[in-house]
């Protein structure tokens, strides 16, 4: 049951991120620092790894 909701978490994870990742990309365009979209880039990056981590470890597979 644990793993489900690790699971869960991540997935709402990656979702959270990308709404953060369309928002830094909104205030480039708008003249903002480029480094606003890459550190959102790098947020989503790591909400997927998080992702692919969880459910690698409740389908059994190899771990990291």
């Amino acid at each position: 049951m644990a793993h489900r909701i690790s699971i869960w978490i991540s997935a709402f994870g990656v979702v959270v991120s990308l709404a953060l990742l369309t928002g830094a990309v909104l205030e480039y365009r708008a003249g903002a620092s480029v480094l606003w979209a890459g550190a959102g880039a790098l947020i989503v990056l790591c909400a997927v790894h998080a992702l692919v981590r969880d459910l690698r470890r409740s389908r059994g597979g190899p771990s990291s």
